[in-house]
């Protein structure tokens, strides 16, 4: 499942790349799906397959285990105290943001929460004492099937930040991104029969 350049990703016509302005793209990644029909799009996608993008394997399920397992220990993911708590990402919405969203800000999926979801585009955001994060999903539509993206922006929140990303970057590239999108691929696959009615 190919990691793909930023440049790749900052050309598709999305809301995030104005929204998320001055914060860091980490990086992105592509799977290409067959198509079964024209005009499907990530709303759809998200619930036929039950907001069930990603199926993670149990390597995977180990390795996030075994991350919240250290950040327990550590405190990273301890909520910030109510004075010191820093911005949302959500905090950046406009009102015709929030009027376009199929989802309210701050519904919590996991350890992430909610910034946007559009009809073809979904943020979601992890705040915690080690990074801020948020990842976009967003699926296009090409000549003969679809592409489904996903990338990951990063800003600071304190000089753990890059010794973190660094620690498990290659974690996140040999083994957990490329398989979530095997997933994407798989729970694709699963529901083309109801995409394709």
């Amino acid at each position: 499942m190919p990691q793909i350049s930023g440049r790749e990703f900052e050309r598709l016509p999305l809301r995030v790349h104005q929204f998320l302005a001055g914060v860091r793209l980490h990086d992105a990644w592509a799977v290409d799906l067959p198509s079964p029909r024209v005009g499907i799009t990530l709303e759809e996608f998200l619930r036929v397959a039950n907001e069930r993008l990603f199926s993670p394997t149990p390597v995977v399920r180990g390795l996030l285990s075994l991350r919240f397992l250290i950040g327990r220990l550590f405190g990273w993911d301890r909520p910030q105290p109510s004075t010191q708590a820093g911005p949302t990402f959500a905090d950046r919405l406009t009102d015709a943001d929030r009027a376009r969203s199929l989802m309210p800000a701050g519904v919590c999926e996991g350890p992430f929460r909610v910034v946007y979801q559009f009809e073809n585009e979904k943020l979601v955001e992890l705040v915690n004492r080690t990074v801020h994060a948020a990842a976009v999903s967003t699926l296009v539509e090409e000549a003969n099937n679809y592409r489904f993206y996903f990338a990951v922006y990063v800003r600071s929140v304190s000089p753990l930040t890059t010794f973190y990303m660094a620690a498990i970057d290659p974690f996140r590239k040999l083994i957990v991104y490329p398989s979530l999108l095997r997933s994407v691929r798989a729970n694709w696959n699963r529901t083309m029969l109801t995409l394709g009615t």
